[in-house]
């Protein structure tokens, strides 16, 4: 079991701790199996998330435990021409499955 540490921003942080968001999609830039510790450190970004300049962590953070873990290089399905397609003119969703009430 690893524990790994991530930036997230506050939104997304905000729906992870009131567990509106029960997911994460992330670059599989790093080594992530399911019993893992995934901690999400809330940081601020002053210009945008599109720069680096003006961030800071704000100090809150969240630990959750990592379930099933999908890599979309694994997704072999992606490359028939009808999928492709569709890909490119509507982009994908991450559909999160909870328990039915």
């Amino acid at each position: 079991m690893r524990e790994i540490h991530k930036k997230i921003s506050p939104e997304y942080f905000e729906a992870v701790t009131s567990g509106e968001k029960t997911f994460e999609w992330r670059v599989n830039d790093f080594e992530c199996e399911p019993g893992d510790v995934l901690v999400l450190e809330e940081w601020e970004y002053d210009n945008g998330q599109n720069t680096k300049e003006g961030r800071r962590p704000t100090g809150r953070s969240i630990r959750k435990k990592v379930g099933y873990v999908a890599h979309t290089a694994d997704f072999d399905w992606l490359d028939r021409p009808d999928v492709k397609a569709d890909f490119e003119k509507y982009g994908a969703q991450i559909i999160s499955l909870l328990d039915k009430e």
